[in-house]
């Protein structure tokens, strides 16, 4: 029997399997990617921590500007605690082996990023997600912790309120498995995977485990919250991150001017580059002026990306870049202990509302989110299996259910092409639920995502076959994505206020008192909303 059970292998999953396995655990890490294909590895500018390599610093200064970003909407218990904590989780890092960039004298290096009030993101060159990433991983392998590559998540085991385990289609057989486990962990992601096209998330972030966590009774709150990061390549969407814009590079439009101040919160300044572009005006990213050699040393992957993806070379040439969908705020809602509404089921990473993002994430606080929580999370989890007996799940009711679904799909008219579907869904919601959003364009999208729903018995798949069938698991992942389409939209409908990332055009104020700082509704509360407008045409 597994002890946790940990549904993601990226930084938060890595984090909590680590921490639970010096707890005692019998630890399992499921995922439907390898762990070293996480989204963790996109993370390329840093971490935080109030170190004071690099200037003054201070927990108190990082609780300030944390709470400052997440316009009202933090939990100030759950951001003194991260912020807090922070030194102890580099020093862990360090400990493991994290090859971060050092100064001279060998201390951590660190560069200040958007809404900071000094240098304070630890960083690895701009790899800096990747590193951390396949040092958990290399961590984990000594460990000998279990992994569950290529297992996809269907839904949680769930009797009388109490996690038993999962169910899941192991990938190279196609056949659905009922799992055990005494606790879960969920470190699943977010759900960028909305705006297909205009995400700087790969195709394997469609929220899942966001997903399988509302039909198994949890709740989830603010996710209308979406950040969208100032800089991608406008052509692709890959992410140029924040390190770029930290060493000094600016932010001009086609008359070579600048705009902003490039080190603002994210949600300002990109909402100051789609004003440019709306106005009909290009936007670039210019560190021509930081030269070659730091370019090499400091923003190897920039250039990179630049050269592959754009054709350009950022030494030499501006390099033409949007905003795009990054991070989602919102989430599961979890306690001070990381644990669900359900017994027994955790949730870490950016799959998670722990309430230290609120309206807009500050740069630098997601990775040390999933080291200081993915860790709590472990050992909370590890605790709760102690304390518990096992369970048998083989023959549970939600094991035959998810069974017999999956055997159904292949029986679909397949009359509408999903995918073309899952690519409008990208489009329409990078327009209309994107950077600044009005009531009409929401309900818009909120109709054509009814008619999604109602549409989806008749799109099905072509390919019949049982092993690795990546048209089923696509299909699949389109119905998660279909399902938090519409609790996303049903929020940002209700949330009358612009605050944050969340902007609104026909309630421009940020002080509208109808919110007055308070989170979004959770979704069962949201249920009276959703009967409302399921009528709409």
């Amino acid at each position: 029997m597994i002890d946790v059970l940990i549904i993601g292998g990226g930084g938060a999953g890595l984090s909590a399997a680590l921490a639970a396995a010096e707890n005692g655990a019998k630890v399992a890490v499921l995922g439907k990617t390898y762990p070293t294909r996480s989204q963790t590895s996109m993370a390329q500018g840093g971490i935080n921590a109030a170190l004071g390599n690099v200037g003054e610093d201070s927990v108190e200064a990082h609780i300030a500007d944390t709470l400052k970003s997440a316009h009202t909407l933090g939990d100030e218990v759950m951001i003194r605690k991260l912020c807090e904590k922070a030194p102890d989780a580099i020093n862990w890092l360090d400990s493991i082996g994290t090859p971060f960039s050092r100064l001279e004298d060998g201390k951590v290096a660190q560069r200040k990023l958007g809404g900071a009030s000094g240098k304070r993101a630890c960083y690895a060159q701009d790899y800096t997600g990747l590193k951390i990433l396949h040092t958990l991983y290399d961590a984990a392998l000594k460990a000998d912790i279990t992994f569950l590559n290529e297992y996809f998540l269907l839904n949680f085991i769930v009797e009388e309120n109490r996690v038993l385990g999962v169910t899941a289609i192991e990938m190279k057989s196609g056949e659905v498995k009922a799992i055990g486990a005494k606790s879960v962990i969920i470190a699943s992601g977010g759900y960028c995977g909305l705006y297909r096209g205009f995400t700087t998330n790969s195709t394997a972030i469609t929220g899942d485990g966001v997903a399988a966590a509302i039909r198994a009774g949890c709740v989830l709150s603010d996710m209308e919250f979406i950040q969208f990061h100032p800089t991608a390549l406008k052509n692709s969407g890959i992410l140029i991150g924040e390190s770029a814009r930290g060493e000094g590079g600016y932010l001009v439009n086609s008359k070579g001017e600048r705009f902003i101040d490039e080190l603002k919160p994210r949600d300002v300044v990109a909402k100051a580059i789609w004003e440019q572009i709306e106005s009909g005006e290009e936007v670039f990213l210019d560190i021509r002026h930081l030269g070659e050699a730091f370019i090499e040393e400091s923003l190897p992957q920039e250039r990179k990306l630049a050269k592959l993806y754009e054709g350009i070379d950022p030494v030499t040439d501006l390099v033409p870049i949007k905003p795009v969908a990054h991070y989602t705020m919102g989430g599961i809602d979890v306690d001070h202990n990381h644990q669900t509404k359900v017994e027994g089921l955790f949730a870490a990473g950016e799959c998670a509302n722990a309430y230290v993002h609120g309206a807009n994430r500050l740069g630098g606080n997601s990775l040390l989110e999933t080291i200081v929580f993915g860790r709590e999370a472990g050992e909370n989890a590890a605790k709760f299996a102690r304390e518990n007996s096992e369970v048998k799940v083989a023959s549970s009711e939600q094991f035959e259910k998810d069974r017999n679904f999956v055997a159904a799909i292949p029986q679909f008219t397949n009359q509408i092409d999903f995918y073309e579907k899952r690519d409008f869904m990208g489009k329409i919601f990078y327009r209309n639920a994107g950077i600044i959003r009005n009531e009409m364009g929401l309900k818009g999208v909120l109709a054509a995502i009814r008619q999604m729903q109602k549409e989806l018995p008749f799109m099905g798949i072509a390919d019949k076959s049982k092993e690795y069938n990546t048209n089923l698991l696509e299909f699949i992942e389109f119905g998660n994505m279909v399902e938090l389409a519409e609790v996303v939209l049903v929020g940002a409908i209700g949330r009358n206020e612009s605050r944050g990332a969340h902007q609104r055009e026909d309630f421009p104020n940020e002080d509208n008192e109808k919110f007055g700082g308070v989170h979004s509704l959770s979704w069962k509360e949201q249920g009276v909303l959703c009967n409302e407008f399921r009528g709409m045409k």
